[in-house]
């Protein structure tokens, strides 16, 4: 009797390392979505659709790499506007979205990988404007223009700040330019290089909202597997100094 417990006790310990470890099926494939939000991702050719090698970026750059040690499959695609492909990755099974702000907001929503990289949440005035503020209150009395859906957005309509919210960033910018809005709530570095690529120079921060960090966001039924070969090869990355070199080839 004591020997057939011990046999089925180390059966079940066998078996379960093998789930545990188990392969992924060979036809296993992730949707990989991003946008451009330079210099983190961003079609080559400045258009809004790319896929795979029409891609590029600092966290384009560090995804593929990433996926190519775990050893998974996956397909890239370019496309706008964000709250569409955010929806599309909360949905689909074997989804993912990059670069996403992770907060504590949208952490019960996906699983997640990272860090890819860091920003700061920041109100900017246009080139020449002497507009200052203290604080989100005294910011608030202001016209601020917002992309619908994204991390600095969801954070300000929390906290009761009036937005007008827009499905194409560079709309901002253009706006900012012509006075229709007073302040731009972005993300720096990605909204002064998106704004020099619109032609605009010289934005100034006036408020520095929070610092973040960027991740890969992936469909809540994700494999446990893909999670953690994915993280496993991000951190050789960051050991190996690869994301810091990869980083500074950009900026």
């Amino acid at each position: 009797m004591f020997n057939l417990f011990k046999r089925t006790f180390w059966l079940g310990l066998a078996l379960t390392a093998a789930t545990a470890h188990a392969e992924l099926p060979a036809s296993y494939k992730v949707v990989l979505l991003t946008e451009n939000f330079p210099p983190f991702n961003m079609a080559v050719d400045d258009k809004n659709f790319a896929r795979d090698d029409g891609i590029d970026g600092i966290s384009a750059d560090v995804v593929r790499e990433m996926f190519k040690r775990a050893g998974i499959d996956y397909s890239l695609t370019l496309r706008f506007p964000w709250d569409r492909l955010y929806r599309l990755t909360q949905e689909k099974p074997n989804y993912g979205l990059f670069s996403t702000t992770r907060t504590p907001e949208r952490e019960s929503s996906f699983k997640w990988v990272g860090p890819l990289g860091k920003t700061s949440w920041v109100l900017v005035a246009a080139p020449g404007s002497s507009l200052t503020v203290k604080d989100l209150t005294e910011a608030s009395k202001y016209k601020i223009g917002a992309y619908k859906n994204n991390a600095v957005t969801q954070s300000l309509e929390g906290k009761g700040v009036p937005l007008v919210t827009v499905l194409r960033d560079q709309e901002n910018i253009r706006k900012l330019a012509k006075g229709q809005i007073d302040l731009w709530a972005t993300d720096d570095p990605a909204g002064r290089y998106m704004a020099r690529q619109e032609g605009v120079s010289g934005l100034r921060i006036v408020l520095n909202l929070n610092d973040a960090e960027l991740y890969l966001a992936l469909n809540k039924e994700t494999p446990d597997e893909v999670i953690q070969r994915l993280q496993k090869a991000l951190d050789q990355m960051r050991s190996e100094g690869f994301i810091d070199e990869i980083t500074n080839n950009y900026l």
